[in-house]
């Protein structure tokens, strides 16, 4: 449990440990390095920060538990975690105005810990919009906003510590391509938005590792945007299974022009179920899975968005690079089994 104790430092205990001494002033150049990156992050605020909701939400009448979410649409639909609404009898909603609204959870996805709800009333509400995360690099900054431990609105600052992370969902699936960074997470940030110093939101705050410093996760907008659009169609997401994890990497130069790749990276199978298509198949830890069916397949997203319903049960071809060179194989993916 989270010690929410304070400690204080006295003045006199200060004052008796160093010497009084004078700050030096602040070099002109760098005072407006430091005015500039200030306003960086007020104008995410100022930009995304209305879209942000504190969610509560109930279970069988009584109050279980509270989150944040970000509005992706004016008409008032919220993208926030699974964990957070998955199997809720009732949600509410508190916009940063104070607005009290009620809402419905339109459908969960448990394996990505995603899910989307939709306000009850007609409404016209600030919605954010959602970036590339496969335009993220290491060391970017980015900007967290939720409701941590009830205290509304909270603004955290970090980078991108770490690209293609994969991370275990509670369905007991592995959810990839996720980012890690140091913005600070708690309790209640879950479901708020990762936003990036373009004012856009490229992850969806999801998970915090109890103990650690500087460890955190958000689901990364690619994967956001397809179950967002699964769930507006579906109400599900019906998805296509081949039985790997994998994460984005580079291709090297060198093998992109001994392969006449255009792209500049791949997803690369990072392990592989026994049993399942992939491992049938033939395809191997390590392997870089550079088209499937054709389509370029530049990162883990680029997967998920590829293995939809409509390809369970059919053959496709898997091209990858193994040791240097193209090799391609085919399998028939099956139907995803969503965890009880």
């Amino acid at each position: 449990m989270l010690d929410s104790r304070l400690d204080f430092v006295r003045d006199e205990d200060t004052q008796a440990a160093a010497p009084s001494v004078a700050t030096p002033p602040v070099p002109p150049d760098d005072e407006a390095l430091l005015d500039a990156y200030s306003q960086a992050i007020i104008d995410v605020v100022d930009g995304v920060g209305p879209a942000v909701v504190k969610i509560d939400v109930w279970h069988a009448g009584k109050p279980t538990r509270a989150g944040s979410g970000v509005i992706v649409a004016p008409d008032g639909l919220v993208l926030t975690n699974s964990h957070v609404v998955g199997g809720a009898s009732r949600v509410a909603l508190m916009t940063t105005e104070g607005r009290a609204l009620t809402a419905r959870v339109v459908g969960d996805d448990p394996d990505t810990d995603l899910a989307l709800v939709r306000v009850d009333a007609p409404v016209t509400l600030p919605a954010a919009r959602l970036g590339d995360s496969k335009r993220l690099r290491r060391g970017q900054l980015v900007v967290a906003i939720g409701n941590p431990l009830g205290f509304e609105s909270t603004v955290t600052v970090g980078v991108v510590s770490a690209l293609g992370r994969s991370l275990r969902a509670r369905s007991g699936r592995l959810i990839d391509d996720v980012i890690q960074t140091d913005a600070a997470l708690n309790p209640g940030n879950s479901g708020g938005p990762l936003v990036s110093s373009r004012g856009e939101v490229i992850g969806v705050n999801t998970a915090i590792i109890q103990g650690a410093q500087g460890i955190c996760f958000a689901v990364a907008s690619n994967t956001a945007q397809f179950v967002l659009g699964e769930l507006v169609r579906h109400g599900r997401v019906r998805r296509a299974y081949i039985g790997i994890s994998a994460q984005q990497t580079t291709i090297p130069r060198r093998l992109q022009l001994a392969s006449g790749l255009t792209q500049s990276s791949a997803a690369t199978i990072t392990s592989s179920e026994p049993g399942s298509p992939a491992n049938r198949s033939g395809l191997l830890t390590g392997d870089m899975i550079v088209t499937l069916d054709g389509q370029p397949v530049t990162g883990a997203d680029d997967l998920i968005r590829l293995l939809t319903g409509e390809r369970i049960g059919r053959s496709i071809e898997i091209a990858v690079l193994r040791l240097g060179k193209l090799r391609k194989f085919s399998l028939a993916p099956e139907e995803r089994k969503r965890a009880a």
